[in-house]
């Protein structure tokens, strides 16, 4: 006969409920660091609930969230910029290099259907930005000479950003996303043409400077010239009027002279007389000297007597 053998009951061990213990605490303890999030600043949050995207978004700052279930993406709502080269050809032929800036950002509201159909923003600048720029830059190049790009640049700038807008707008209405892009500001960056144009805009250039500067030495010429044409004149002007106020002068002088000598004749004696050095002037013929009055010497008393006088 079998003896059956006694079963005794296992012995319980109180380390395996200490460790499952340890498990629930460390479990209740992530799900309480789990239950919130905080969003940065320049940021909202899309939700995500076991990979559904929830259609409100979070404002930066403290939110408490679903533990285990929310998923918190932190999409960038700054202004950025995205840069893109695109190579295009000119109405003339010419190759032309094109890099050209966006400043763009997106907007809040949004931010989970956005990332919902088109990603984050590094997403959003690769898959509607970059082509934005490519086709535009390509269709206004186009209108334009290599020569019109760089002289009419504020132009050209004003018609890809119209472009880019267009494009952009067009492609965010085919995923229900219009104002998902705001679009602050294009600027085109750099124009680099083939090494053959730049040599000719360099000659051209520089055939432009040299008959500017001709020209600019032609007109200085002419300035000296009339310059020097106006100071004769003006000389030669206060010359005359000097002469002619010389001449009144004399001339006004010589009238009240004559005026004076005419009123009193015994002047033009005086003025001989100022004028006489007392040498008489010597004659070979005979005559009176003119104009001098000079008396005879009286010579009677000392004449002798007649001889019939001494008879009486």
């Amino acid at each position: 006969m079998n003896q059956i053998k006694q079963i005794r009951p296992p012995k319980l061990s109180f380390g395996g409920s200490k460790l499952v213990g340890l498990a629930i605490v460390a479990f209740l303890i992530f799900s309480a660091l789990s239950a919130w999030v905080i969003v940065d600043s320049g940021h909202v949050g899309v939700v995500r609930t076991l990979g559904a995207v929830q259609p409100v978004s979070l404002p930066e700052g403290f939110h408490w969230k679903k533990p285990w279930l929310d998923d918190i993406v932190q999409l960038d709502i700054r202004l950025s910029r995205a840069t893109a080269q695109a190579a295009a050809a000119s109405r003339d032929l010419q190759t032309v290099q094109t890099q050209v800036t966006l400043q763009f950002s997106l907007n809040g509201d949004l931010a989970p259907r956005t990332f919902q159909r088109l990603g984050k923003r590094e997403a959003v600048a690769n898959t509607v930005i970059g082509p934005a720029i490519q086709e535009s830059v390509k269709s206004i190049t186009a209108k334009y000479t290599a020569e019109e790009l760089v002289t009419q640049r504020a132009e050209v700038k004003f018609k890809i950003q119209e472009a880019i807008q267009k494009f952009v707008e067009d492609t965010l209405k085919q995923k229900e996303l219009n104002g998902a892009i705001n679009i602050a500001n294009v600027a085109i960056t750099d124009f680099d043409f083939s090494p053959e144009f730049n040599k000719a805009i360099e000659l051209k250039v520089r055939a432009e400077q040299e008959a500017l500067q001709a020209r600019n030495e032609k007109d200085r010429r002419v300035t000296q010239a009339e310059a020097a044409a106006a100071e004769r004149r003006l000389a030669a002007e206060a010359e005359a009027y000097q002469i002619e106020a010389a001449s009144k002068a004399r001339a006004d002088a010589i009238r009240r002279e004559a005026q004076a000598l005419k009123n009193n004749p015994e002047l033009i004696q005086l003025r001989i007389a100022e004028k006489w050095d007392g040498v008489l002037p010597r004659f070979s013929g005979g005559g009176a000297v003119p104009l001098l009055n000079i008396p005879a010497p009286d010579l009677a008393p000392n004449r002798a007597p007649a001889a019939g006088g001494q008879g009486g």
